[in-house]
């Protein structure tokens, strides 16, 4: 088992793994960091919660010239969930090396906010391939003194219909540069991408660990009109403190959401279609307890990890039998129990026999529980505050429990997970305290200054 006080990084970083508790490396850390510290081009085999993310934002943070105002890493992602994502860990990673200026470029927010971030040079931009293409065409994104591309996700990205995209971006990059490339599978797209823009990758395929989950599966026979139903009834028995509910298209993620909604269920949707703000407030309600069911479409929740999930629920079958195996991959994770539950019509049957194959093992089909009308559909315990300060502002989360247990008057249990962004920071709070809590956070500063407050 490999330590990180063993890998010749800066002290600035082993000090930001220091405060993080992070001691012990996973094996995609402890393969892939010493090449990428070496400056070989390196091609990862490694599934989504490898610990990737920190293994090459190590490196990276590693090989950074501070002092060089020029973009010197840029690390291309599938989807805007991913990007925020991997820009938020780097963000902690870098929380002591100075001057590090981190960029998240994507699509769903206006391209002109972004030109105006870019009017100083960042020193690592984390996007999807079709916003930094354009701002590449548009001239904001000069890539001359860029050192190191990195591809995260790589499969997903081409599965998506990025190829283009990747090729015209990667040909535009100085030749000395390193590529990384990150993906989930060794397909020919990855092996081809592979074989025109990395010199002599270090090849590193990453074994997965024996499961540990304990996952209860059960498959129940529930016609299209007889869905919704289906799902309250499994909502009120089982009643989760946290649920995703899993539809094939954007228009059925809506509809079942409202529908919940109506039934008393605290529910959102999370699909494409959202802009930037709204999908990032959904998955922080979702995320920090403020919302009981998230709906949301298979493409809209990649690169999204929710701790402790203690229930998934698949309103459809996908057509795709990977696709159903890493639904119900969401909970069940690191050793804790998990229970996800399959609707499955008349016309969907045809597709159980690769389900089965895909699963290795016989299906459980079970009997729906009986409906409860009249009993209450369960309420999240906490609700989500809004503070319009964020990064931008200097605003850090210890700033804002220090103002949370001061002037807020709340205990430590009262406080859930806080999330700070560019321009706004959202905290949950007990929903018996939220008011209250919101009220006297108006009166009170937040390192020495008034900000405007809400309920989500």
């Amino acid at each position: 088992m490999s330590r990180f006080a063993d890998i010749a990084l800066p002290a600035a970083l082993h000090q930001a793994l220091d405060q993080l508790g992070y001691e012990t490396a996973t094996p995609v850390q402890a393969q892939t960091v010493p090449p990428m510290l070496q400056g070989h081009d390196v091609l990862v085999q490694a599934k989504t919660g490898s610990g990737k993310t920190a293994a090459f934002g190590l490196a990276l943070l590693a090989t950074l010239q501070s002092d060089n105002t020029q973009l010197q890493g840029l690390i291309l992602c599938p989807t805007r969930e991913l990007a925020e994502q991997v820009s938020k860990e780097l963000r902690a990673l870098a929380r002591f090396v100075p001057n590090i200026k981190i960029l998240s470029l994507c699509g769903g927010v206006s391209v002109r906010v972004q030109l105006a971030s870019l009017s100083h040079e960042p020193h690592i931009v984390v996007g999807t391939p079709g916003r930094i293409q354009d701002l590449i065409k548009r001239g904001a994104l000069p890539l001359d003194g860029l050192s190191t591309v990195i591809l995260d996700e790589a499969d997903r990205m081409l599965d998506m219909g990025f190829i283009e995209p990747i090729k015209s971006i990667l040909e535009g990059t100085p030749s000395r540069r390193k590529t990384w490339l990150f993906s989930a599978t060794y397909t020919d797209d990855i092996r081809a991408i592979s074989s025109a823009f990395q010199r002599t990758p270090t090849d590193i395929a990453i074994a997965e660990p024996p499961s540990t989950t304990a996952i209860t599966q059960h498959f129940y026979k529930a016609e299209k009109a007889d869905k919704l139903p289906a799902l309250s009834a499994l909502l009120t028995t089982h009643k989760p403190h946290s649920c995703l509910v899993f539809c094939n298209t954007k228009i059925d993620t809506r509809d079942v959401a409202a529908q919940l909604q109506q039934r008393g269920y605290s529910a959102l949707a999370l699909h494409g279609d959202l802009d930037q703000r709204d999908r990032d407030e959904t998955v922080v309600q979702f995320a920090n307890g403020s919302c009981q069911v998230l709906v949301a479409t298979d493409v809209a929740s990649r690169g999204l990890h929710f701790e402790g999930l203690p229930m998934v629920i698949a309103y459809e079958l996908p057509h795709d039998p990977a696709v159903h195996v890493h639904r119900i991959g969401r909970t069940g994770r690191a050793g804790e129990t998990g229970l996800a539950c399959t609707l499955v019509s008349g016309r969907e049957q045809a597709r159980m026999p690769a389900v089965e194959k895909a699963l290795g093992k016989p299906l459980a089909w079970a009997e729906l529980p009986a409906a409860q009308p009249g009993r209450p559909a369960p309420q999240p315990k906490m609700k989500t505050l809004i503070i319009d300060a964020g990064r931008k502002d200097k605003l850090r989360p210890g700033d804002i429990l220090g103002a949370l247990t001061g002037a807020g008057g709340l205990d430590g249990q009262d406080v859930g997970k806080i999330d700070v962004f560019a321009t706004r920071a959202y905290v949950a709070v007990s929903q018996r305290r939220a008011r209250a809590t919101a009220s006297a956070l108006r009166q009170a500063k937040i390192k020495g200054r008034k900000f405007r407050i809400r309920e989500l």
